[in-house]
């Protein structure tokens, strides 16, 4: 399969973290975490987002945000989230199987909440016969590639605290966002007042595996028990963890972010103004989202997966992955051009 524009999961292994992994496969180490590699890289994570935090290593996205949202919420509790949110779209009902809580879904423009939508939901409480609000989740950089600013995070946390509600953060792309924001990663979730992040890196050159940080300590109590419950205990965490290890040294998170960011905004310039396509959504991130004749969009994907979004109105999404090339683009955006003067 040529590099094309399908998912940044297509990507490969980046060098750097599958020569971690390599270099880690030596001797024996104590299993389930309690070896030397983890406690470094426990130590990292306190680095970039505060000395409260602690780490539980997951094998993928959606047992992170299951279990971040099984830490916050019981069976009788509800989340408020975008409907466009992964948790509500792409991930099998597995909060509402794992959890078993509400999820309470609010339609937006842009796939970004507000403290005006949010409160839309946030009503019954103390009424037996309603789910109670008391989470709110977000995802940074959305799935519609925008992103919510610090001061627009900042009011969700506001409000959720507020309400003594949790705020919950879905960090799958949380490198792309903070390189196009310019901010730590401290500075955009424990700064704010983010309770829970699901921290990812699969997106950005990881083999597997997912974090869930805790920001809000009180949460992390007994997490270790459900983690365990619900099968993402591994076993050789240390080949988990030292991904993540290679990931924070040398800013190669930021590095391989700032790349494709770079190769969507290329890519974005390039179509732009061709007459028959429609650019959905600002390109803040690493994905490109367009409106074109289904004729074209059908015939592009002969020569190139990628995923159609929203088949009511032929947007399709084009996303870049850290190995992206300009050459890659180049013969994307020439192939397009060609389909487009033929139809």
């Amino acid at each position: 399969m040529k590099r094309g524009f399908g998912s940044d999961n297509h990507s490969g292994i980046c060098p750097e973290v599958l020569k971690a992994i390599s270099d880690a496969n030596i001797n024996h180490a104590l299993a389930y975490g309690d070896d030397e590699y983890c406690e470094r890289v426990e130590a990292l994570f306190k680095k970039h987002f505060g000395e409260q935090s602690s780490v539980y290593f997951v094998f993928n996205g959606t047992g992170a945000n299951t279990l971040s949202i099984d830490a916050m919420c019981r069976s009788h509790e509800a989340v408020v989230c975008a409907e466009s949110a992964h948790v509500n779209v792409d991930e099998c009902g597995s909060v509402q199987r794992v959890v078993g809580c509400r999820l309470l879904t609010v339609a937006t423009s842009d796939g970004k909440l507000t403290p005006q939508l949010v409160k839309t939901q946030l009503h019954g409480f103390g009424f037996e016969h309603h789910s109670q609000p008391k989470a709110i989740t977000i995802t940074q950089s959305t799935e519609l590639g925008t992103l919510y600013t610090l001061e627009e995070i900042k009011a969700l946390a506001d409000l959720a605290h507020e309400y003594d509600m949790y705020l919950h953060v879905d960090g799958a792309r949380l490198a792309n966002a903070a390189v196009a924001l310019g901010c730590t990663f401290k500075e955009m979730t424990t700064d704010l007042g983010v309770d829970v992040l699901s921290f990812g890196g699969t997106k950005n050159g990881l083999m597997i595996g997912e974090a869930v940080v805790f920001l809000n300590p009180e949460l992390a109590r007994d997490f270790k028990y459900r983690r365990k419950q619900a099968l993402q205990l591994c076993s050789k965490m240390r080949f988990l963890a030292v991904q993540f290890e290679a990931y924070f040294n040398d800013d190669l998170w930021k590095r391989n972010a700032e790349h494709s960011n770079k190769m969507a905004q290329l890519l974005y310039n390039k179509v732009k103004d061709i007459p028959s396509l429609k650019v959905m959504y600002p390109v803040q991130a690493n994905g490109v989202f367009v409106q074109l004749p289904r004729e074209i969009w059908t015939e592009l994907q002969k020569h190139y997966f990628f995923y159609d979004w929203d088949l009511d109105n032929d947007v399709v999404r084009w996303l870049c992955s850290f190995d992206t090339t300009e050459e890659d683009i180049e013969m994307f955006v020439d192939k397009l051009k060609q389909l487009t003067v033929n139809n």
